[in-house]
């Protein structure tokens, strides 16, 4: 009966991977598994404990690191948050200046600031995002874009 307990508990390990995806609860997931067989052999616990710790041990430090650069490799980098509108363009709404301005960006209206002092974007110029400082999205001129100053 004890196999049962084993086998749930790999199920619910795996389950938790399923939402971090990190390699680790899969490990001890199939830890667990391992126990599972060994307590349907019929050992006693002591003996399934030992192998879960074992077998967790050897697949955390044996497989995980091979694993988890299989992951890497294959998992394409995505930019997220305030990361992901770098290098986007921008509509200006509001004259842009070094200290002020209005932009439309992916659909939101942003506080801008031009990336360069004495440059003005005026309204209508498409822009391009080159960083965030905090809520603020810092931009230049696109390369068809007159400026005045």
């Amino acid at each position: 009966m004890a196999w049962l307990w084993w086998l749930g508990a790999a199920l619910v390990l795996g389950v938790i991977e399923l939402v971090t995806v990190d390699l680790i609860f899969l490990m001890f997931a199939g830890g667990a598994a391992a126990a599972a067989v060994v307590a349907l052999i019929g050992t006693p616990l002591w003996v399934q404990v030992v192998v879960f710790a074992v077998v967790s041990v050897v697949l955390l430090f044996g497989v995980r690191p091979w694993g988890k650069r299989l992951l890497e490799r294959s998992t394409p980098d995505t930019l997220t948050n305030v990361a992901a509108h770098v290098g986007r363009e921008a509509t200006v709404l509001i004259d842009v200046t070094d200290r002020a301005g209005r932009v439309k960006l992916v659909g939101e209206v942003w506080t801008a600031r031009a990336s360069r002092p004495g440059v003005v974007l005026p309204a209508g110029t498409s822009v391009r995002v080159v960083r965030i400082d905090g809520a603020i999205a810092v931009v230049e001129a696109t390369a068809d874009t007159t400026l005045y100053p």
